[in-house]
């Protein structure tokens, strides 16, 4: 089946790279060694990314035309417009009439791991991590609940290949409890990140998945698991 060789070529991708990475990143004479594995790591979650919602997207049999992409290395950013209830609130007169002459140039410019979009409207946006630890999602709750303020039907997924949230984020299930932190983070921002762990066990520093004593093996289970989930997101949109 088509599916189950894609499934099989993402398992692929990620044993070829985790596990040649760190030879690369050390015979490397023009990079800094943590600068290649990040990249590296990241670049292969927002491909994931992309195949998933691929797989996803033909489950639900709506035709590919439909669905298009726009990633790190595409030039597509969205554009946060200041609040203008903020504007109209400032005392010093000079200082408002200021930015509103100005006002287009007033904005908060944000690019985009992975953003979804069906009949050219964005739907869906992915955040890709090698990790996410509760700094990381604090930052992701922010720049999320700003881009809903444009679009307030975007839905929002954080893809990782490993969790450092605590609670049950590191294991491979349907359905997440959370953890009391992360829990805590999420109820003071009005949006709804669903979040995707790829690999089973808590991140560890000193135990880096692209050293060969620590690999961890992605599995068929926990591919299927993210596309059910983002066939939910995706549904929405149909």
């Amino acid at each position: 089946m088509e599916e189950d060789n894609e499934i099989n070529g993402i398992i692929e991708a990620y044993n070829k790279l985790v596990k040649n990475i760190d030879i690369e990143a050390k015979n490397s004479d023009t990079r800094a060694y943590g600068g290649i594995v990040r990249e590296g790591k990241g670049m292969l979650v927002e491909n994931i990314a992309k195949t998933l919602v691929e797989i996803a997207w033909e489950k639900l049999d709506r035709g590919s035309h439909k669905l298009k992409f726009s990633d790190s290395k595409d030039k597509t950013t969205i554009k946060i417009p200041i609040n203008k209830d903020y504007v109209n609130k400032l005392e010093d007169s000079e200082i408002k009439k200021y930015i509103m002459d100005n006002i287009e140039k007033y904005t908060y410019t944000y690019k985009p791991d992975v953003l979804v979009f069906i009949d050219e409207n964005p739907v869906l946006e992915i955040e890709c991590k090698a990790y996410t630890e509760n700094a990381m999602f604090k930052r992701i709750l922010v720049d999320s609940s700003l881009i809903k303020t444009i679009n307030p039907n975007i839905k929002f997924i954080l893809l990782q290949l490993e969790s450092q949230l605590g609670g049950d984020y590191s294991e491979i299930k349907e359905k997440y409890v959370g953890s009391p932190s992360t829990t805590t983070l999420m109820s003071y921002f009005n949006v709804e990140i669903e979040i995707i762990t790829l690999l089973k066990g808590e991140r560890k520093v000193d135990k880096p998945i692209h050293k060969e004593e620590f690999f961890k093996e992605l599995t068929e289970e926990s591919l299927y698991k993210a596309i059910n989930k983002i066939k939910k997101q995706l549904e929405e949109f149909i």
